[in-house]
């Protein structure tokens, strides 16, 4: 069931996609039964993940640097708050 419901919000699959994949896997379950339990859990997986996120700090700064990839230089910058 977590499964179903995890790559339903992680991936731009529909739930008729996740019904044949789960289906190809050897587990019969119709698409409305995967769209029942994703308005169930998905809000108490929100609930849960915002609890534990983090806030950004005050004071940000931007790391900026060239690296080398596939023989060829890019740029590569990040964003991070005080505690990276």
């Amino acid at each position: 069931m977590l499964v179903c419901v995890r790559w339903y919000a992680a991936y731009p699959l529909s739930l008729r996609n996740l019904e044949q994949m789960m289906t190809e896997r050897g587990v019969a379950v119709n698409h409305a039964t995967m769209h029942r339990w994703a308005l169930k859990i998905l809000p108490a997986l929100a609930k849960v993940f915002r609890s534990r996120k983090h806030p950004g700090g005050p004071s940000w700064r931007v790391d900026e640097t060239y690296i080398k990839v596939n023989c060829e230089w890019k740029f590569l910058y990040r964003a991070a708050d005080r505690r990276d």
